[in-house]
């Protein structure tokens, strides 16, 4: 996989990135591009919110099915980061 950051803003806590090559894209995207924004949390923490854009190739539409999939995946992903980061907190 390739990935291309397209965005990273310290100061607003923004990363912005898209896949651009591999087989996520299935011969059917041109890229996935996703957006993670952290803001503080008013009881405390932090709050992440996450966003993706699929940009297709030619007519191919993307199924809701699909949707779901690709979130779970990424569910998957931040449980492990959050779980590491809770493990290891001074790292």
């Amino acid at each position: 996989m390739k990935e291309k950051v397209e965005a990273l803003d310290k100061d607003k806590l923004v990363y912005r990135y898209s896949v651009i090559e591999g087989d996520a894209l299935m011969n059917k995207l041109e890229k996935i591009t996703y957006e993670t924004k952290l803001e503080a949390s008013p009881g405390g923490g932090s709050i992440c919110k996450t966003s993706s854009k699929y940009y297709t190739i030619g007519d191919f539409e993307i199924t809701e099915e699909g949707i779901k999939a690709g979130k779970e995946k990424a569910l998957q992903i931040f449980k492990a980061v959050e779980a590491y980061l809770l493990a290891n907190p001074d790292q």
